[in-house]
């Protein structure tokens, strides 16, 4: 019996050394396991890993199109508008037109009360009657003058006569020129008298013409032919004329054909010129451009702030009568088109490459670049040495026109291929160093 109990504890030791054993094993199993699956993946990862990202932004001198334009905004106006104001004082009676009324030349647009200014003319009238009268009875007056004016005379010759022969005595002469002077002094005064006369009836005579004018001043015309685009009376409104003539009505002559007032950047004026071609858009139209083309460039400046321009008419077609006055637009001026040529980002003219650091983390500072003549830019070509590490060279190129976006090349030395920079990947990391 004790024998059979040894052997039992003798084979549940055997049993506990195997399971332990097999779970050495089993551990050991998973340890491998894991760690050949890691090692798997770490060479999958190395297989798969993107390439590092290159120090250069870079971009090809291609071939294509580059259109250089100016633009600026400016008001919609009418080609020809006319202010209609009033010559009269007056109260308006009636008024014939309103807003977007079609008027022609010699229409009457409104009419202010004609009563005051109708008993002027027929006073002047009745002025100018009795001065035609006084005047006749002057033009009497200065004919009996004359005819005693002759007796006179006849008198005075036929009494010098007679004392000659000693038949009249020298009082009698003496009377008879008195006589005679008397009657010159009375016809003379006759005729002045015409004549004053002849001069109040010329005045009566302007003053009537005046009245009549006045009088017809009472009825507004139109001066020429159009559209009534503002109306500033109502009848029974009181007119008050004086040296500033208030504006009743503005008159567009025609609005097929409207012009543009742009105010253009001094930077660009120097671009432009008459008779280039624009496209004209509006708010109200989106999607649909007008034609038009600069017909002056005004040497006038506008400052404003101290933000200088200069106005630019265009002449825009608008058969359809879509453009209206005051309208805010944008015009695009073409000033030059270069197509099929080498051209370059304008990121590559502007990139300059970040400086080096110094041993105390901060930027080396670099001299200024100086400056170069018109037409002349800088721009860092991407290169490679013999070990195939790239590098940024600079090159002074001549440029040519440029729309904004890209730049014409016009040195052959800058082939079409070649890589410019236009930014570096790792500046803003560099960036982050100075600030640390």
């Amino acid at each position: 019996m004790t024998d059979t109990i040894a052997a039992t504890e003798e084979l549940k030791k055997a049993l506990a050394a195997e399971e332990g054993a097999r779970r050495w094993v089993r551990r050991l199993a998973v340890g491998v396991g894991a760690v050949v699956v890691v090692g798997a993946g770490l060479a999958w990862a190395s297989l798969h890993r993107p390439p590092p990202p290159a120090r250069f932004t870079t971009a090809q001198v291609a071939v294509g199109d580059v259109l250089e334009n100016v633009q600026a905004t400016g008001t919609v106006q009418p080609l020809l508008e006319v202010n209609v104001g009033a010559q009269v004082n007056g109260r308006v009676t009636h008024v014939y037109v309103d807003y977007n009324s079609v008027v022609k030349k010699g229409d009457v647009l409104a009419e202010i009360d004609p009563l005051i200014y109708g008993t002027q003319v027929s006073a002047q009238q009745a002025n100018l009657l009795a001065s035609r009268a006084q005047l006749e009875q002057a033009k009497a007056t200065a004919a009996s003058s004359k005819a005693q004016r002759e007796i006179a005379r006849m008198t005075a010759d036929r009494t010098a006569k007679l004392f000659a022969q000693n038949l009249a005595s020298a009082a009698d002469l003496d009377t008879a020129k008195g006589n005679l002077e008397a009657s010159s002094a009375t016809y003379d005064a006759a005729m002045a008298t015409i004549a004053s006369q002849q001069a109040a009836l010329g005045a009566q005579n302007a003053q009537l013409r005046q009245s009549n004018a006045n009088l017809g001043y009472t009825k507004i015309y139109s001066p020429v032919d159009g559209v009534v685009v503002t109306r500033g009376i109502d009848p029974g409104a009181t007119v008050q004329s004086s040296f500033q003539v208030a504006v009743l009505f503005v008159i567009a002559q025609d609005l097929r054909k409207m012009r543009i007032l742009a105010d253009v950047d001094e930077a660009d004026v120097g671009k432009i010129a008459d008779g280039m071609g624009t496209d004209c858009v509006v708010d109200a139209f989106p999607g649909e451009i007008f034609r038009g083309t600069i017909s002056q460039v005004r040497y006038s400046p506008n400052n404003v702030s101290g933000v200088v321009t200069y106005s630019a008419v265009v002449d825009v077609d608008n058969p359809d009568e879509k453009l209206r006055p005051g309208m805010t637009t944008t015009i695009t001026v073409h000033t030059h088109e270069a197509h099929g040529v080498p051209r370059v980002p304008n990121a590559a003219l502007r990139y300059r490459p970040t400086p080096p650091m110094g041993p105390d983390g901060k930027p080396i500072l670099q001299a200024p670049e100086p400056a170069l003549p018109k037409g002349q830019s800088r721009v860092w070509v991407l290169t490679s040495d013999k070990l195939g590490d790239e590098k940024d060279e600079m090159r002074i190129v001549s440029v040519g026109i440029t729309d904004g976006i890209f730049t014409e090349v016009t040195d052959p030395s800058l082939a079409v291929g070649s890589r410019v920079v236009t930014d570096e990947t790792d500046a803003d990391d560099k960036k982050k160093k100075r600030m640390f």
